[in-house]
């Protein structure tokens, strides 16, 4: 298994990062997974077919939590789709289905980031604000160009490249005019040096801001807030689905679950013994 990593691994991540945009950080889960893997996975060939045993790296990760062997899994099957695309005819031996929970992320609440913003300097406030305001991925932040703003849209490239246009709020332009004004950019709105600030970096930033208000908060908390936000204030499930570049409404549902409380609002507003006596 070494030496079959070891050839095509390389070409393998560049293509995770130029056909599907991943980021960096998610390469390098995959290059750590496929290398730990390449220590315990048997190889062998039949009629002309590579096979390769999972079950001793599953052993291996049989303390794990469910969630981690499911990703782990999901990047070594990556992998072998990659080979077999590319003429070499691969095959998964004890490739079980791990069954995960679905967890969603928290939420913020609203007056919590207003709260943050509020002690945040210009360049601060307009990371969150992007975030919040236009549930951006961070990924897509990291990468976005200062020439795909206009006045009131902003064009996005998301995952395997997908674009779509997300509206602009007048105090988001403004903001970024200020910072814009301040900050001569050429190419990528956060920049340092000539080069686009990286994902880890903004991170960092974002944990700095709110554990100043004694918060910690992670980029995708601040896109789900934004979906959550967008839901309880009625807008449609498909439109808040495009706005966060989902390829399925089904992962939308999944990922902004309305809140109980609107749940019950809801139905006692449509269910028809809900009116009157009945």
């Amino acid at each position: 298994m070494l030496k079959l990593i070891e050839k095509y691994k390389q070409d393998f991540l560049e293509s995770l990062e130029k056909l599907r945009a991943y980021s960096d950080l998610t390469i390098k889960s995959y290059d750590e997974t496929l290398q730990e893997a390449s220590q315990y996975i048997t190889v062998f060939e039949e009629n002309g077919l590579i096979k390769l045993n999972l079950m001793p790296y599953r052993i291996k990760m049989k303390d794990l939590n469910p969630k981690t062997i499911s990703r782990k899994l999901s990047s070594i099957r990556s992998f072998i789709k990659y080979l077999n695309d590319n003429g070499i005819s691969c095959t998964l031996e004890s490739d079980d289905t791990i069954k995960v929970a679905k967890t969603l992320p928290k939420p913020i609440k609203h007056q919590h980031i207003i709260d943050a913003l509020a002690k945040a300097s210009l360049e601060e406030k307009l990371i969150v604000t992007m975030l919040y305001s236009l549930g951006l991925r961070i990924s897509e932040l990291s990468s976005l160009e200062v020439n795909a703003i206009s006045e009131e849209w902003i064009r996005v490239i998301g995952k395997g490249n997908k674009q779509r246009d997300v509206p602009l709020l007048k105090k988001t332009k403004n903001l970024i005019d200020t910072y814009l004004e301040k900050n001569q950019q050429n190419t990528f709105l956060f920049q340092k040096k000539g080069e686009r600030l990286s994902e880890n970096s903004l991170r960092y930033i974002i944990t700095k801001v709110f554990k100043r208000v004694a918060l910690k908060v992670t980029p995708h908390q601040l896109r789900h807030s934004f979906a959550t936000e967008l839901l309880n204030n009625h807008a449609p499930i498909s439109d808040v689905s495009e706005l966060l570049g989902h390829s399925s409404m089904a992962t939308t549902q999944i990922y902004t679950k309305l809140g109980s409380s609107l749940k019950k609002e809801n139905y006692n507003k449509a269910h028809p013994l809900c009116f009157g006596d009945a």
